[in-house]
């Protein structure tokens, strides 16, 4: 509750409706209604966010926006603001990109707003888009209370590109109550029920399908990976645009076995997790897998570097699909190693824990809804405020 009894009403903000930031999203709002608060989740109607939210006892608003900018985002940002106007939120917590967009453009600085990137939009673009992104984000920061990075390399990312204003890295957490280390009775049965064969080497990449998440270079190290491990099977656990076409490569010892309701089989019955992502905040894919008990191979670039220790697996250079292939080949062919990585990140992900993240959002929420008041020497300073979760 806030200072004097008062139930703090949140609206949060969120285009996705899967993956990694939906995740997050119904995760945050079933913890604040958890703890009394008057919670709303605006979303499109499609989805399993909305199908979530509900059930957690938030109230669902339905809220029509498309992934990727355009005329219609101006009808986005009035009917924003339309339901900004009906529920009264004592603070809108933002989430991703286009919410970020049409979220401040609705909101104007009139309210305690969060914004959340979960990756910065610059990052999916190029060339004069990529400027026009940051040069938003930059004029964007003068509407928003706080900037809320889920880890180091984001705020990192935020500063190099000339964001100004209150930021905190608040890290993504995983929920160690559901994923736990799995041992190798949990290894076969989960191979059973998904049809894996016992004696493959697998490695499994969790996660949409996308340019982003870079299935495309893993599909291209496949080849070597099975010259060295004729055993490895890969499966790509997921939907996306890109699925379809990687699909129709018919790259030998790959599965596309579609989204999963429940990804924790995949991770229980793999040999090693991979993450061939071009851009990141911090996935919850990565938190999983080490929390599974599986060693894991990713890209070096933020938000998989800060995650992925010198013990719990292996980061390649961007783009090197022979240094992907060799670090996976070398796990998929030497169990012992790949299971003490997997030890090592299932020690590593505790300090991760959901329930610390959680907290600390609830805090920076009901300070942002509440600002306490500023002594005279405190009044017209800018504050930075570095909260780095599960330490």
């Amino acid at each position: 509750m806030a200072s004097g009894g008062a139930v703090p009403r949140v609206l949060h903000v969120s285009q996705p409706v899967d993956g990694g930031v939906a995740a997050c999203v119904a995760a945050i709002a079933a913890d604040q209604v958890a703890r009394g608060w008057r919670v709303a989740v605006a979303c499109p109607r499609d989805g399993a966010l909305g199908e979530r939210v509900a059930a957690a006892g938030a109230l669902r608003l339905g809220w029509e926006a498309g992934r990727a900018p355009g005329p219609a985002d101006l009808e986005a940002v009035r009917a924003l603001a339309g339901l900004v106007a009906a529920f009264r939120p004592d603070a809108v917590h933002l989430h991703s990109a286009k919410a970020g967009l049409a979220g401040r453009l609705a909101v104007r600085g009139r309210l305690p707003t969060l914004f959340q990137p979960h990756g910065w939009s610059w990052l999916a673009c190029r060339g004069a888009m990529a400027m026009a992104a940051r040069a938003w984000e930059r004029w964007a920061a003068r509407r928003t209370s706080l900037l809320v990075c889920v880890g180091e390399g984001e705020e990192a990312a935020a500063r190099a590109a000339g964001v100004r204003g209150r930021l905190a890295v608040v890290r993504n957490g995983v929920d160690l109550r559901r994923f736990r280390p799995a041992g190798e009775a949990e290894r076969a049965a989960a191979r059973r029920a998904l049809g894996v064969p016992e004696r493959a080497r697998l490695a499994v990449c969790v996660g949409r399908i996308t340019r982003q998440k870079g299935q495309d270079r893993l599909l291209a190290a496949w080849a070597e990976v099975r010259a060295a491990c004729p055993s490895a099977l890969l499966a790509l656990v997921g939907d996306g645009d890109l699925r379809d076409r990687l699909r129709a490569r018919g790259v030998p010892g790959v599965l596309f076995p579609g989204a999963a309701d429940d990804v924790r089989p995949w991770y229980a019955a793999a040999d090693v997790a991979v993450l061939p992502s071009r851009w990141e905040g911090l996935p919850l894919a990565a938190l999983e897998a080490m929390a599974t008990g599986r060693s894991l191979v990713a890209t070096a670039i933020p938000g998989l570097c800060e995650v992925v220790a010198a013990d719990t697996g292996a980061t390649v250079v961007p783009g090197d699909t022979t240094g992907l292939a060799r670090a996976l080949a070398r796990r998929l062919a030497d169990p012992a190693l790949a299971r003490r990585e997997g030890e090592a990140a299932a020690r590593h992900a505790e300090g991760y824990d959901l329930a610390a993240t959680l907290d600390a959002l609830a805090a920076l929420t009901l300070r942002a809804a509440y600002p306490p008041r500023k002594t005279s020497a405190e009044r017209g300073l800018a504050g930075h405020c570095h909260t780095p979760c599960g330490q």
